[in-house]
């Protein structure tokens, strides 16, 4: 697949710094069947053309990545009012393509000591958006091997850290005030999927909830991400109803993604 070979391409120019940066995003959820502890389903992962990165907020001295991307064919372009402005970095030739773009930890009131809006800091060449609870994707990354026998066509075998699937949720569910409308059916099935995913080792995820992240979190976003599951999952809602529709290659039931989100989520995030 195309997209596997672009994201080869990527992982390839990025690989002196693989150490420092945690693959997020859609492309974390799509990289979670190649774990070990994830179970084989009978669907396609839900498919995106965005790689998101992920960056500490005070990462080490990085080199110059966006050398590294310009040498792999990645074109940076630049949008927003922002210093330094939004940055995507797509492949030559593929205007609605694959393309990459750099996260990192939004601190505080997100606000500079002149009143301006921190929303974008510049490492290594590259520009990174500040975003909320990136710094929960950096907690506890997990571990992935990719290499030509699993489709990836990389002149020698890369291993990539991916934001645990417990922190993914989490993420997945403290943003969902703030997401766009048509955004949201996507998530709920990000949630259900990844679930099903690691559905026999919904113990050890409560226990990377309780031993490895949870002790990151502040009390209130626990809380927050308490309510969260608890709203999004007591009843079959519209949002639901359009995320069983996003699957071409499978049949969901509303009820039943409910229902199962609702159950494992108890199970992993439920209160003591």
């Amino acid at each position: 697949m195309n997209d596997l070979v672009d994201f080869a391409r990527l992982v390839d120019a990025l690989r002196p710094w693989l150490g420092n940066l945690v693959v997020v995003g859609g492309w974390a959820h799509r990289l979670y069947c190649f774990h070990p502890r994830a179970q084989l389903l009978p669907y396609k992962p839900i498919g995106t053309k965005d790689a998101d990165i992920a960056m500490s907020a005070t990462p080490p001295s990085l080199g110059d990545l966006a050398a590294a991307l310009k040498a792999a064919d990645f074109q940076e372009e630049l949008a927003g009012e922002y210093t330094p402005p939004v940055a995507q970095y797509r492949l030559a030739g593929q205007d609605a393509g694959f393309y990459v773009e750099f996260l990192a930890p939004l601190r505080g009131d997100g606000l500079t000591r002149s009143g301006a809006t921190d929303a974008t800091v510049a490492w290594g060449g590259v520009t990174a958006q500040r975003l909320r609870y990136v710094d929960l994707l950096l907690v506890s990354p997990w571990n992935v091997r990719l290499d030509e026998s699993i489709g990836f066509p990389l002149p020698e075998p890369a291993e990539l850290l991916l934001v645990n699937p417990v922190s993914f949720i989490a993420q997945k569910l403290l943003i969902q005030t703030k997401r766009p409308p048509d955004k949201l059916p996507q998530d709920v099935l990000y949630i259900h999927d990844t679930l099903e995913l690691f559905g026999r080792d919904l113990d050890g995820l409560r226990a990377e909830w309780i031993e490895r992240v949870r002790p990151h979190v502040a009390q209130r976003t626990v809380m927050q991400i308490d309510r969260s599951r608890r709203r999004m999952f007591a009843d079959v809602t519209d949002v639901i109803r359009r995320a069983v529709r996003i699957p071409q290659d499978r049949t969901l039931s509303p009820g039943r993604l409910r229902a199962a989100c609702e159950y494992a989520l108890d199970t992993v995030f439920g209160m003591e």
